[in-house]
């Protein structure tokens, strides 16, 4: 597993969903300006965990998948029905 290559891509990742930047969210009475919440993703020596999930070992296959969608310059296949504009 390429580590430099994934903290790279994820850093390239976050500035294309403008991470950092507010939002426009509309409320009953207008809008206000909001931040996105961010989706952890922590590395560990023998595995991932994303988010507040479970932790996943390097050998799963999701986790081979996921970590291949970022080291190939994509956001994770998983996170696209709750994240289609990316996270």
């Amino acid at each position: 597993i390429d580590f430099d290559l994934i903290l790279e891509n994820i850093k390239d990742l976050n500035s294309l969903v403008g991470e950092g930047i507010s939002q426009i969210e509309h409320t009953p009475r207008g809008a206000r300006l909001r931040r996105p919440e961010p989706l952890p993703l922590t590395l560990y020596r023998n595995g991932i965990v994303v988010g507040n999930g479970a932790f996943r070992p390097y050998q799963h296959p999701s986790t081979q998948q996921c970590l291949q969608d970022i080291m190939d310059g994509y956001f994770p296949s998983e996170l696209q029905p709750r994240y289609p504009d990316g996270v």
